[in-house]
């Protein structure tokens, strides 16, 4: 071996040992995983309200390619959510409302996103979660608060992904037999069972891989099919109404809606947890991530929500797949498409709290396919999920749920925690004028949380008294 191979393999072995779990072998010869010393992790003088922290993890961090986490990004923000975007963002807000909306709340989210990954090493030290550098700028109360809200955040985006998840399946049924025997809770049921398959054999975040790559031609097949055929649908029925439905009360309470579901469409509420499978320069490769995310990872995104709205105006359905007309073929293949990039990204989403799970409570010895841990993740993610399953067979109101989860975690999560965060761990460097730009920023954005809540929380009640619970939809 010369002098450049050992030189590659003494880089690619630092590495490791930086960035993956320390392991040893025990007794039976097994490899046992050693705990990392509990940092403390605060910023402030009060000792008392530190928070320990371990770096310990059991899922893998440091070695993805920033183009991989590039794709991780676009793979959530183009998942099968897009197909409902021109009905629950173009249709309260109109051509120009939903237009500029969607690139301010581009810019806006990019801004957010960048604050939050220029952060990832504050203190010296790298946070590989939301919650640990919210514990080390504010302390142990803050580290429960922004744990409980991304636990929120992901569970109620999860919860979406398996209603729509069941949407495509039952779409394919209607296709060739539309009796009305296989009801959209069984479809949702049937959803949430692969979705657990999947979770059962890919241990972690990075361990998706070829799955991106499968999951990006699964988002173009389902993105170009609705593309073409509301293209073509939309000449064929030049008589359109752009409308904005509802009466006046009704119009406000949609279009505060609708502007929580602008943040939902770009944001995932894990950044950190994404930040920390990258490798080193983080913060570098992190804004490439970013910014391939912002432009050519979101161009399908306004592809097809502009074509779906411009196709079928204030009409167009909420799963823009059941507006379009054309050959049973071409429509099962992108119903299939969406289903099963849906299960890939049900799974990122997924991936913080399986990654707590895993350290906080399996076995830390032996590969991540013995069959031990195997069992353990399908304990664990199979209750988890099951949980997720029926949550969304009860109430299986896709848009009032991206509402819902973007006042209630992703405006407080990207936009205030990010600027209020930047802002404590800048201040000493920043000028009066961009104090005030964060602080704007921070009161802004937790009035439009609380108003997005209001709104949301009034579309799922409305909804409940139209429906019922596991209603056929």
């Amino acid at each position: 071996m010369d002098q450049h191979q050992l030189d590659e393999e003494n880089q690619r072995a630092a590495l490791f040992h930086s960035s993956a779990p320390s392991s040893s072998l025990g007794a039976d010869g097994e490899e046992e995983r050693e705990t990392v010393p509990l940092l403390s992790c605060k910023m402030a003088d009060d000792k008392s309200d530190t928070v320990q922290v371990s770096e310990d993890t059991a899922h893998q961090i440091s070695i993805d390619p920033w183009y991989q986490v590039g794709f991780i990004l676009t793979t959530g923000v183009n998942s099968a959510y897009v197909l409902g975007y021109s009905a629950s963002i173009m249709v309260p807000l109109g051509w120009i409302g939903g237009t500029c909306g969607l690139i301010l709340a581009a810019a806006i989210s990019m801004y957010a996103n960048a604050l939050l990954a220029h952060l990832h090493e504050v203190g010296g030290k790298r946070h590989i979660r939301y919650r640990d550098l919210a514990g080390h700028i504010y302390g142990r109360k803050m580290y429960s608060l922004t744990w409980a809200l991304q636990y929120v955040n992901l569970f109620m985006i999860n919860t979406g992904l398996i209603i729509l998840a069941g949407q495509a399946l039952k779409a394919i049924y209607v296709l060739f037999r539309d009796d009305g025997v296989l009801k959209l809770p069984y479809c949702i049921a049937l959803s949430g069972f692969v979705c657990a398959l999947f979770a059962f054999g890919i241990p972690y975040l990075s361990a998706l891989r070829i799955w991106l790559g499968l999951s990006t031609v699964f988002s173009l097949i389902y993105i170009m099919i609705a593309f073409v055929m509301s293209l073509r649908d939309g000449i064929t029925t030049p008589a359109k109404d752009y409308t904005i439905p509802g009466s006046h009360s009704d119009r406000i309470f949609t279009t505060i809606g609708a502007v929580a579901n602008l943040v939902f469409a770009y944001n995932t509420g894990m950044l950190p947890e994404i930040q920390a499978t990258i490798r080193p320069p983080v913060v570098k490769n992190m804004e490439k991530a970013l910014w391939f995310q912002f432009t050519v990872g979101s161009l399908p995104l306004y592809a097809v929500t502009f074509m779906g709205y411009w196709a079928y105006g204030s009409s167009t359905s909420s799963y823009l797949l059941n507006s379009v007309k054309g050959p049973i073929w071409i429509k099962t293949v992108a119903n299939l498409s969406a289903f099963l990039q849906t299960v890939i990204a049900l799974h990122i989403f997924a991936s913080p709290m399986y990654e707590f799970l895993d350290t906080r409570f399996g076995s830390g010895h032996g590969g991540p396919f013995a069959i031990h841990n195997i069992m353990f993740r399908v304990g664990v993610r199979g209750g988890y999920l099951t949980i997720n399953t029926l949550v969304a067979a009860m109430l299986p109101f896709l848009g009032d749920f991206m509402s819902l989860t973007g006042a209630l975690s992703t405006f407080p999560l990207t936009f205030v925690l990010a600027n209020h965060m930047y802002l404590t761990v800048k201040q000493n460097k920043m000028s009066i004028f961009r104090k005030c730009w964060h602080w704007l920023n921070v009161v802004g954005f937790s009035c439009l949380s609380v108003a997005a809540a209001v709104a949301a929380v009034r579309l799922i009640t409305v909804d409940y008294s139209t429906y019922h619970l596991f209603a056929d939809m």
